[in-house]
């Protein structure tokens, strides 16, 4: 009998908002699961944007606590920097860090181009030129073997000139019951037209998140509304009849932060000679004339005294792999302006949002987010210490029996130690 994996993952921060909803499924036609394909697992992955580490015991979600039982539990797991929402999606699918696939922030600028990416932009989500490494609805795909995508940053861009094979633009106006059904409807295709790799989206924790903070009474009830949907969902699929693998992950967690007392943008930076962008816990600079990178750097580190940290993209600490060294697509600024918890970098006039993400998540604990995983894959009551999301790809590949021969940042230890 055939297995499925259902594999929750979460998109998280600023979820992108776009004019005119288009809530009509994409077909890429003509293809079909090989004979050799139909006999591997069904991959579903489900994103719960911004589901912090601790909110399903902070918030008692039962149903998540009870299917987490039967599987493997890591004590958290680590995104990369930045802790943002496209970033870290994207890396989940590639095993990839930010620098290393090129997609580095929700919003950034880059110098090459002489243009920005930004998560609210149709045209520039679309275009697969922003988008490095192979997403593994790519690799699958070029195996033979479906895909489909309730929502994925990635998922709507020709990367190396592949989409998923039934694919959706990202809106919230589809009901999470239709949404459901959707999903059912893919597993019972006939078999040489069903989705082995299947990606769903789930907004809400991280609007509540942000609008409320992660205290909130509102994103207790998110998280819990939340739960419910998880077993509306898992009771749907299990009518199918199909054996599910199921792993719940999020993209990054959430932070409360100092609304009344915000950093402005430094008196140093002359926006006449560098190009801003960012803010928020992480602001990056690229100088128009590279001369005078050095001088303004010094005049940065005099300024802050101590209230934020000042970098150049040489001397960013290792750890955050985010530095000159591992800046493939080079986008990463010239200078960095870097805060901790709960201080933000707050450039408007309206105070920000309560809640947010996109700290280093080794210094500031409440970025880190979710891993659970159950099914017959998974060993059952296997308890992990924290790791980085960079080790999600080979989890799914291996799964899914896909090789591949391309570089990626992330190796196989944890999916050897949970399988």
């Amino acid at each position: 009998m055939k297995r499925i994996l259902i594999f929750f993952l979460a998109l998280a921060g600023a979820t992108p908002v776009f004019s005119q909803a288009d809530t009509a499924q994409h077909v890429v036609e003509g293809r079909r699961n090989s004979a050799e394909q139909q006999q591997k697992p069904y991959v579903i992955m489900i994103s719960a944007d911004g589901f912090r580490y601790d909110y399903a015991d902070k918030y008692n979600a039962k149903n998540l606590q009870a299917l987490r039982a039967q599987g493997v539990e890591a004590e958290s797991m680590l995104p990369s920097f930045p802790s943002k929402t496209f970033p870290n999606h994207y890396t989940l699918v590639t095993g990839m860090y930010p620098a290393s696939h090129g997609l580095i922030n929700n919003y950034f600028y880059d110098p090459q181009r002489k243009e920005s990416y930004s998560m609210r932009d149709r045209d520039k989500v679309e275009d697969s030129s922003w988008y490095g490494g192979v997403p593994l609805w790519v690799l699958a795909e070029q195996q033979q073997m479906l895909t489909a995508s309730f929502y994925w940053v990635g998922s709507e861009a020709p990367v190396q000139g592949v989409r998923p094979t039934y694919w959706y633009t990202y809106n919230e106006k589809i009901p999470f019951e239709s949404r459901v059904k959707t999903v059912v409807d893919w597993l019972e295709l006939p078999e040489e037209k069903r989705p082995h790799l299947i990606t769903f989206y789930m907004p809400e924790v991280d609007h509540a998140g942000h609008s409320y903070g992660p205290e909130a009474p509102e994103t207790k009830a998110a998280v819990l509304e939340l739960d419910a949907q998880i077993k509306q969902l898992t009771d749907a699929v299990a009518k199918t009849g199909l054996p599910v693998n199921y792993i719940f992950v999020s993209d990054h967690g959430m932070a409360q932060i100092d609304v009344d007392n915000t950093l402005p943008m430094p008196a140093a930076i002359d926006t006449a000679k560098f190009w801003v962008s960012g803010g928020g816990m992480v602001v990056e600079m690229h100088a128009k004339d590279k001369s005078v990178v050095e001088s303004t750097y010094k005049q940065l580190k005099k300024e802050a005294n101590g209230a934020y940290q000042v970098y150049t993209r040489n001397n960013l600490p290792k750890h955050l792999h985010y530095g000159k060294k591992d800046d493939a697509f080079k986008r990463v600024g010239d200078i960095l302006l870097l805060t901790d918890a709960p201080k933000v970098f707050h450039f408007g006039t309206r105070k920000p949002s309560p809640g947010t993400h996109g700290y280093d998540p080794t210094v500031v604990k409440d970025m880190h987010a979710t891993f659970y995983a159950w099914g017959p894959a998974f060993r059952n009551g296997k308890k992990l210490p924290s790791f980085q999301n960079i080790h999600v790809y080979p989890i799914v590949t291996e799964i899914l029996q896909l090789p591949y021969k391309h570089k990626i940042d992330g190796v196989k230890k944890i999916a050897k130690d949970i399988l």
